[in-house]
This record gives C-alpha cells, structure tokens and sequence, in this order.
C-alpha cells in the first residue's frame, strides 16, 4: 500500500540533448504511466499506478514532473481514499517530486531515434522529506522530436526515509492485515511532446 511511493512527483532537472533542435516538451499524460506494487500478508503483490502526472521539459534543459497524490488508482476506491488521507496525507503534500540533472548523460543523443541508458543522480522530495536516490533511465528521442523517459529499473521506496510507514501501520490495521510492506518497487514511463 506504500504505493504512494509512487515517487510521486518526478521533476528532473537540466536536461541537455547535443545537436537536437532547442524546443520545449510538455509531458503526454495519457501516454505516461508511473507504476508502484504493494506487497501484503509477505506474498501478495499489487500493481498501482496514478492517473494524474504533469512535468515539462525547457530549451534551457529544464526539466520537471509532478504526480498529484490524489490520483493514486489502486481498482478499489475505498483504498484509494485511504492511500491519499492517511498515507500520502494528500491535504498537506499534495505531489511528489523527483528532480536529476541529466545534462551530462544525455551528451550522446545526437540526433533523433537515438537512445542512451544511464544511472543518474536524483532528489525525491515526498511528504515533506527529501532523499538523494540513484536510478537507471532510459532516455530516447523520436522521429518528431518527442522525448521518452523511462526507468530501466525499477526504484525502491522505503517508508522511513519519507516517515510515512506510521501511515503504513495505520492502514495494516484498518485493513485488517498481518503485514504490508514498508519498502516499495516504483516504475516510470513518459512521454514528452515536442512544442
């Protein structure tokens, strides 16, 4: 139920392509996903995702996503509603948000239909703490100019570092079950259009 680990809020900073067109990219919602998996009773694993994220990306290399905590889609509404009010405390962090430089990675995308994969440096700053996190990107360029970011893999949440598992413990006993994880696997794929 740590989904919210969704590592919300993605916002990536810098982010620098040799040899492309400068130009502005506004990230495809519909066309983006960020994906976590919560684990309960030690063996029972499901896939959760948000509905709603936002991010852009500047000429300048600016780059920035944010996942609205209120959009978390679990399938069961009153779980939805828990995850938001007592996990994510939604009303007072309202999004997560994941900043990186990419500058320097992204150097060898020269022209588009290339791709590199990298491990960059990155912030979460989610529920009011921030953490430094180190996380494999796949970034691609397309035909249009579009940009594609996405993880290669899949990025760990641990309650404690964002001081939620209280929140975690709460909904263990609301729900009525014997455990539910406290460190959560997160998964990102994103589309950015070209302006």
């Amino acid at each position: 139920m740590f989904k919210a680990l969704a590592i919300a809020g993605l916002s990536l900073s810098s982010l620098v392509i040799s040899n492309i067109a400068q130009a502005d990219w506004q990230l495809v919602n519909d066309k983006s996903q960020l994906s976590f998996v919560s684990i309960k009773k030690n063996s029972i694993a499901e896939a959760n995702h948000f509905t709603n994220i936002e991010g852009k990306l500047s000429d300048k290399g600016e780059f920035s996503v944010n996942v609205d905590l209120t959009s978390a889609e679990t399938l069961i509404p009153i779980r939805n509603e828990r995850l938001t009010k007592l996990l994510f405390e939604a009303d007072t962090f309202a999004n997560a948000i994941l900043t990186a430089d990419l500058a320097s990675q992204l150097s060898s995308i020269k022209k588009p239909g290339q791709y590199v994969l990298k491990g960059i440096n990155a912030e979460l700053d989610f529920h009011g703490n921030k953490k430094p996190l180190t996380i494999d990107v796949l970034v691609s360029s397309a035909e249009n100019g579009d940009l594609s970011v996405s993880s290669f893999s899949p990025i760990i949440i641990n309650s404690n570092d964002f001081a939620i598992t209280e929140g975690i413990m709460e909904l263990q006993k609301l729900a009525g079950l014997p455990s539910i994880a406290t460190a959560v696997p997160v998964t990102f794929a994103l589309t950015f259009k070209k302006q």
